[in-house]
């Protein structure tokens, strides 16, 4: 799994500097990932790496760290 490709997805979907992408950055805990930023992210993560992701692992990804093994699932 390409952790710098997701870094840049998280980045550019959620509109923050690529430093700010790290582990412990969750889930509404900064304004710009709220439910719907959750939603682009996710179909930003679907586009760049070409899988589905599934409702469940959707609601679990709460944070980068988790976002990272969600991935790492599909490819």
């Amino acid at each position: 799994m390409n952790e710098q490709k997701l870094k840049t997805v998280f980045a550019e979907s959620l509109g923050i500097p690529e430093e700010t992408v790290v582990d412990a950055l969750a889930y509404a805990t900064i304004p710009q990932w709220d439910s719907i930023a959750h939603m682009a992210l996710i179909a930003a993560i679907e586009d760049r790496f070409q899988v589905m992701i599934e409702t469940e692992d959707v609601i679990d990804m709460s944070n980068f760290a988790k976002a990272k093994e969600i991935v790492a699932k599909y490819l």
